[in-house]
């Protein structure tokens, strides 16, 4: 096939909003925490906004918050959050909080969608003169599509793999569900809620 202009920033628009995305680590422990409050001695701190590209489109498009918590025990026993510790909303109902493994699930990149790359093999690129006539001729071609389809379909296969990974890795690590946090001590998390809005959470212990 002939590669004409249109066609190479059709190309260039494709390439663009499909390539996968990197996944910035969150890090709960160094972020900036602007909303809180507080229950018989416990402090709740959190913050939503943490994701990015396609992760953050993700979270858009399932109705789901991944937020950042911290949680401060200073009462004098140790405390189990998810059982002691429970999270509510403004109007008192409490909130679900999901099984990360559900969160990844559902806000994890897809690294199959970018087989559709491979739908570049078949191009070439044509060279073109003009003759004595002022007729345009094709003078080569090459099929460059052999390198870019594949090419392009494996690296972000791999990238979105690698991306998932880290993801997957960080929401394990600050797993708070079930977490026993002793009396005196700070527990920082990533809980995933279902939510199209950023409301405001409340702490509540029992």
């Amino acid at each position: 096939m002939k590669v004409s202009k249109i066609t190479l920033l059709l190309f260039g628009a494709i390439l663009l909003n499909s390539c996968a995305s990197r996944y910035e680590m969150i890090q709960p422990k160094s972020l900036n925490y602007l909303s809180s409050n507080k229950s018989d001695d416990v402090i709740l701190e959190y913050k939503y906004d943490l994701l990015d590209k396609k992760y953050a489109k993700k979270e858009e498009k399932k109705d789901l918050k991944l937020v950042a918590v911290k949680v401060t025990n200073n009462s004098d026993k140790d405390l189990i959050f998810g059982k002691d510790i429970k999270l509510t909303y403004e109007n008192g109902s409490d909130i679900y909080i999901l099984e990360n493994e559900s969160v990844f699930k559902s806000l994890k990149q897809s690294p199959a969608t970018h087989l559709f790359y491979l739908l570049l093999t078949p191009v070439n690129f044509y060279t073109a003169t003009t003759n004595q006539y002022g007729m345009q001729e094709t003078t080569s071609s090459t099929p460059i599509g052999l390198i870019l389809g594949p090419g392009l379909a494996a690296g972000n296969m791999i990238a979105a793999g690698s991306a998932n990974k880290k993801f997957k890795n960080e929401i394990q690590e600050y797993n708070l569900n079930g977490k026993v946090i002793l009396k005196g001590q700070t527990a920082y998390g990533l809980i995933g809620i279902k939510s199209s809005s950023f409301n405001s959470i409340k702490v509540k212990v029992e």
